[in-house]
């Protein structure tokens, strides 16, 4: 594979959806895909920062766009509709023969984590999980997170709206926090932490998880 970033389209029963490889820059040794949340696109400032740092640790580093962000579309659709679209990424994701890594922010970690186990997914990565509606705990998601059957990293922000980390389920997984960040990891400036100082919390934690799966 070229070390330049390139584009592809996949067909999927779901519509067109795009992958943007971000080639590792030393010897590749796993892909980690990633999908946006609901509301935007592979332009989050979580997603870029991954795709910036991982090339140089070997990670391959495919951004993925579900086909109603590919269509132009501003909603998207249901959930099963999400995971038709990421199954059907799921040969391309796997054709540079290296371990899948699934993740992705809000929606898209949700995504991962359901699809995980029967996809052969060998770790998720769930960026800002979406545990529960705002201001809803009682509707709860963690059977998504508790189901993935893969190791799982969480990297949530302090004051997610949509679960902060002190809310989450003790489980098989590994949390990681980003101090004072919001849903989209934006930090307030009373903090005291620059967007660049969060994304550099967010990287490390992901970098060494990565790390340790060997």
């Amino acid at each position: 594979m070229s070390r330049q970033p390139r584009t592809q389209n996949v067909t999927t029963d779901a519509g067109e959806a795009r992958i943007t490889w971000v080639p590792a820059t030393t010897a590749p040794r796993l892909v980690l895909a990633v999908s946006h949340g609901a509301g935007g696109g592979i332009e989050a400032r979580d997603l870029k920062a991954l795709a910036a740092a991982l090339p140089a640790h070997g990670v391959t580093v495919a951004l993925v766009e579900q086909p109603w962000r590919v269509a132009g579309k501003k909603v998207a659709p249901a959930p099963k509709t999400l995971d038709t679209g990421w199954r059907g990424l799921w040969p391309a994701l796997a054709a540079p023969g290296l371990p899948v890594v699934a993740g992705g922010r809000s929606a898209g970690a949700r995504v991962a984590c359901r699809t995980a186990a029967e996809l052969g997914a060998a770790a998720v990565l769930a960026l800002s999980f979406p545990l529960h509606p705002p201001g809803k705990p009682e509707k709860s998601r963690a059977d998504e997170l508790l189901g993935t059957g893969v190791p799982t990293l969480v990297v949530q922000g302090g004051n997610d709206p949509f679960g902060r980390p002190e809310e989450f389920p003790s489980g098989a997984f590994e949390l990681a926090q980003v101090p004072y960040g919001d849903h989209g990891f934006a930090v307030p400036k009373r903090s005291g932490l620059t967007e660049a100082q969060a994304m550099e919390v967010l990287t490390g934690a992901v970098t060494g998880w990565l790390t340790s799966l060997g």
